[in-house]
């Protein structure tokens, strides 16, 4: 199998920047890219997605730029940028204007760490996570009426950060408190109300890793089974976390260990969380490719990458094809549309949403509830195998927007919730 060397490779198990963020309706993305020079100096890079072919615009300022400068793309094609400067950040848009860089500055924050959340879904705001050890501060850094604002904060260190619906309103953090981190829900709408959203068992360490707003479904990373595992879950469900084997795949002829990363879900699969194709950034030492996989399915497939994948960017679109963006030095801006065979769904039996309180649990058009805890291992699911394909040639495509959805209701805590009959 050809496996595709990244800049970026980490230590299995350590965390991973994502080498590209797309925006919320998959428009336009951004990165930090090199200079030619010889110190490899950055630059802020702006990506259009959705005409007949992707095409870079880069944007640099009067500068370089730090390696920990993040960006984030907006969907009216301007790119939020934050800086640390001494003691504090600064937040600033960029924009192209004919041969120069706009820059429009919002403020600064003067907190010792902070850093961007993925993109709202409404594509127009930026929100940021201030960490401390006792408290985590939730930031609204773009707009709002004036500049950076403080609107929540969380008790307990927060890192991670998904959004749960297609309104902008619920928020999944993973937060660390008393040594144990737990996923919890902040509502936007009741003024960073927070309550608690994973929780396997009292003694696990859980973590949300991947949010799917259509169908529900989630990705979650755990310690439950008594060492680090993956596992799926369904939001508003009452059946248990399962964590299939073939989500734990074994390590390169070499001993290497391999650590697999979620970072794409097939859109508009509404009220069919098993249906839903997942995309994996699979790592080990000096090497990451691509898998793939879903809840039905019994296997992991996996497959090459394209020479020059900016690892863990990447987006479905509402047909199934996967687009993966890269860069090489013949081609520096370039999306491969990956067109992967997946096995046929098998039909699953719709269950009754059971109720806790008067209070929605189950089904998917109340998904503001968190689903049950427990533990299935999926012992059967031992199939690793899969069938390298060759890669297409890249093509130009729009990614589309996901269908809209029900508003969410308020969720019930996962203590409350109960475990429906198997």
């Amino acid at each position: 199998m050809t496996m595709s060397a990244t800049e970026d490779a980490a230590a299995p198990g350590g965390p991973h920047r994502t080498a590209l963020t797309i925006a919320a309706d998959g428009s336009y993305a951004a990165r930090l890219a090199r200079h030619d020079d010889a110190a490899g100096s950055r630059f802020p890079e702006r990506w259009t997605l959705s005409g007949p072919e992707p095409y870079a615009v880069p944007l640099p300022g009067g500068q370089p730029e730090e390696p920990d400068s993040e960006l984030l793309p907006l969907t009216d094609g301007r790119v939020l940028i934050l800086r640390r400067v001494a003691d504090r950040f600064t937040l600033s848009l960029l924009y192209p204007t004919g041969p120069g860089t706009g820059e429009l500055l919002l403020g600064t924050v003067a907190v010792p760490e902070l850093t961007l959340l993925p993109p709202a879904p409404d594509g127009g705001l930026g929100y940021a996570l201030a960490p401390g050890e006792q408290r985590t501060g939730l930031w609204l850094v773009h707009g709002g009426a004036d500049g950076p604002e403080r609107i929540a904060e969380v008790p307990g260190r927060c890192t991670g950060g998904a959004w749960l619906d297609r309104d902008g309103r619920l928020l999944a953090l993973d937060r660390e408190l008393d040594g144990r981190t737990k996923t919890v829900l902040v509502d936007l709408e009741r003024g960073g109300e927070t309550g608690p959203l994973l929780q396997i068992t009292e003694e696990s360490n859980d973590r949300l890793l991947l949010a799917d707003p259509d169908s529900g479904l989630l990705l979650v990373r755990s310690d439950a089974p008594g060492h680090d595992r993956l596992g799926w879950g369904v939001l508003g469900s009452s059946l248990p976390v399962r964590f299939p084997d073939c989500l734990r795949p074994a390590g390169l002829p070499s001993g290497a260990p391999v650590t697999l990363t979620p970072f794409a879900v097939q859109p508009g699969q509404v009220l069919a969380p098993e249906s839903c194709a997942v995309a994996f950034r699979m790592d080990a030492a000096h090497a990451t490719w691509l898998g793939v996989w879903r809840p039905s399915g019994r296997g992991l497939r996996q497959l090459p990458a394209p020479a020059g994948w900016l690892a863990g960017a990447g987006l479905w679109t509402a047909d199934g094809a996967l687009l993966l963006p890269y860069a090489t030095d013949a081609e520096p801006c370039g999306v491969a549309r990956m067109a992967i065979p997946l096995e046929p769904v098998a039909p699953v039996a719709r269950r009754k949403p059971a109720g806790v309180a008067g209070r929605p649990v189950g089904g998917r058009s109340r998904a503001g509830a968190p689903y049950g805890g427990g533990i299935v291992p999926d012992p059967g699911d031992t199939d690793n195998r899969s069938t390298p394909s060759a890669h297409p040639k890249a093509a130009a495509t729009e990614p589309r927007r996901a269908p809209a959805h029900p508003r969410m209701c308020r969720p019930v805590p996962l203590q409350q919730a109960p475990l429906a009959a198997r």
